[in-house]
C-alpha cells in the first residue's frame, strides 16, 4: 500500500526528528523512469524506527571490508555457494525450459535422422512428453520448494540432493507410465522387468540433464562476472559523488567552532558511510543495516539543506532480516535529495515506506517534482548501475519502476525475500543523538 506522512516534526540537528505516519489506500506508482542526475532514482532517508547506539563497527580495511573476507564471513555463517538455480524466478525457470526443450528438439531431430523410421520418432516423442517433460515440471517444482533447505547444506551434499531428486522423480514417473502402458496393453508380469530398466535409465536421463542444467546457470554466473565488476566500478563513480564530499566537509567545518560535539557526529558518520561505500558491491546484507546506512546519509544532508529536507519513515512492517545487495537503496535516496530537494526553496518531503508483501519486499519512496528539475543534467548511469545489479542477482524477479505521480515523482522497488540464515550478534544501528 502506499505510504503517506501526515505530520512531520522538524529538529535542526536530526536528534529529535519524529513522525507521525499513517497508510493511506491507493493505487500503487505506475511504471516510471527517472529524471535525473544524482545517483540513482529518487527518494530520501531521516530517522525511524531502527534506534539505538550504533557499535562494534569492523575497522576500515578489516575482514568486512575486503571481498575475501566477506566471503569467509558469509561461509561462516553457513552460506555456502548455491548449487541448484532458483526455479522459482521466472527467469531461471522460462531458461530452463527454452534449454531442455532446445535438447529435446535436437533428440527427436537425431532419431528421425539416424533410424529414418517414423514410428521410432513417434515413440521417442511419446517418450519425451509422458515421461520427460511431466519429470522436469515436478522436479524443478520440487526443487524450488526444497532449495532453501538444501542450500544450507555444504557443496557436496547440494550436489547430491539436486541430482538425487531429479534422478527418483525420473525413476518413479517412467514406473508409473509404464506400468499404466502395461496394464492397457493386458501384458503380465514378466514385463515388470524391462520396465525397471527403462526406470534406470529414465533416472540416468534425468541425473544428466540436471547436471547439465547446473553447469549451464554455474557457467553463466562465471560469464557474469566481470558484469559484477564493471558495475562495482559504475557505482563507485556514481556514489562516491566528488560534491557530496565536499558539502559535507564544509557542513562540518561550519559547525566545528558552533557545536563541535555535532561537527564529531558528523564525521563519524560521514566515515562510516564510505566504509560502507568501498564494501564489495556484491556482498549481501540485512535490509536493518541498509536502513541504516540511508539514516546516517540523510542526517548528513539534513544538517546540510536544513528546513528543506524533512524525510517521513513507515517502516513498522519492514523485514529486518531480510538480505538486500549492499548500497541499494542510498543511491535512489541520494538522487531524490539531488532532484526533489536541492533545486527548492520551500521544505520538501520525502517519503520512504517498506514493507513485506508476501513473499516479496516493497519499497515505496517519493519526492516532489522540482519546476527546476529540467535544467539538472540527467543520470541515468546509476539508475542502470541498479538495474543491472537487481538484474545480475535476481534476474526477472526484481523490479523497478520510476516515474511522476501527480505532482511527486516516485520510485518503486520489490525484490524476493531472501531471509538472512543467521541473525547476526553485532548489529549496525542508527544513534539519532550522535
Amino acid at each position: 500500500m502506499p505510504c503517506s506522512c501526515c505530520q512531520i516534526v522538524r529538529s535542526c540537528d536530526g536528534s529529535s526528528m519524529s513522525s507521525v505516519m499513517q497508510s493511506a489506500p491507493g493505487p500503487a506508482p505506475g511504471a516510471q523512469e527517472p529524471t535525473g542526475s544524482g545517483t540513482s532514482p529518487q527518494p530520501g532517508s531521516g530517522n525511524g524506527d531502527v534506534a539505538a547506539n550504533y557499535k562494534d563497527k569492523p575497522a576500515a580495511g578489516g575482514p568486512a571490508d575486503s571481498g575475501e573476507g566477506a566471503k569467509a564471513r558469509r561461509q561462516s555463517e553457513g552460506a555456502p555457494a548455491p548449487v541448484i538455480p532458483e526455479f522459482c524466478s521466472p527467469g531461471v525457470f522460462s531458461r530452463t525450459l527454452l534449454l531442455v526443450h532446445l535438447g529435446v528438439l535436437a533428440v527427436l531431430g537425431a532419431s528421425v535422422s539416424l533410424w529414418d523410421d517414423g514410428n521410432r520418432a513417434l515413440d521417442t516423442l511419446f517418450y519425451l512428453l509422458t515421461i520427460f517433460e511431466p519429470s522436469m515440471l515436478l522436479a524443478m517444482l520440487l526443487l524450488c520448494l526444497a532449495r532453501k533447505k538444501v542450500n544450507g547444506l555444504s557443496q557436496r551434499m547440494q550436489w547430491v540432493f539436486g541430482l538425487l531428486i531429479p534422478g527418483a522423480i525420473g525413476g518413479v514417473v517412467s514406473l508409473v507410465v509404464g506400468n499404466v502402458q502395461r496394464v492397457a496393453a493386458g501384458e503380465h508380469r514378466d514385463a515388470y522387468v524391462p520396465l525397471l530398466h527403462d526406470a534406470l535409465g529414465a533416472a540416468l536421463c534425468a541425473v544428466l540433464v540436471a547436471g547439465g542444467v547446473y553447469r549451464y546457470f554455474r557457467l553463466r554466473g562465471r560469464a557474469y562476472a566481470p558484469s559484477f565488476s564493471e558495475a562495482r566500478l559504475q557505482a563507485l563513480q556514481a556514489r562516491i559523488r566528488p560534491h557530496f564530499l565536499f558539502n559535507s566537509l564544509n557542513t562540518v567545518l561550519g559547525l566545528i567552532r558552533s557545536n563541535p560535539k555535532l561537527a564529531e557526529s558528523t564525521l563519524e558518520n560521514l566515515a562510516d558511510l564510505f566504509r560502507v561505500f568501498m564494501r564489495d558491491a556484491r556482498e549481501m546484507v540485512p535490509l536493518d543495516d541498509e536502513v541504516v546506512t540511508c539514516k546516517e546519509y540523510l542526517a548528513i544532508e539534513k544538517l546540510r539543506l536544513a528546513p528543506r529536507l524533512d524525510v517521513c519513515w513507515k517502516i513498522d512492517g519492514m523485514p529486518g532480516d531480510a538480505l538486500v545487495p549492499s548500497l541499494l537503496l542510498q543511491p535512489l535516496l541520494e538522487n531524490a535529495v539531488h532532484h526533489g530537494i536541492e533545486p527548492r526553496t520551500e521544505t520538501g518531503v520525502l517519503n520512504i515506506c517498506i514493507t513485506l508483501v508476501g513473499e516479496r519486499v516493497r519499497v515505496e519512496i517519493d519526492n516532489p517534482i522540482s519546476t527546476t528539475v529540467a535544467s539538472r543534467p540527467g543520470n541515468q548511469m546509476a539508475l542502470s548501475n541498479v538495474r543491472e545489479r537487481l538484474m545480475l542477482l535476481y534476474d526477472m524477479a526484481a523490479e523497478l519502476r520510476t516515474g511522476p505521480q501527480g505532482d511527486r515523482y516516485q520510485v518503486l522497488l520489490e525484490f524476493p525475500y531472501r531471509k538472512e540464515r543467521r541473525r547476526r550478534d553485532v548489529r549496525r544501528h542508527f544513534n539519532p543523538d550522535r
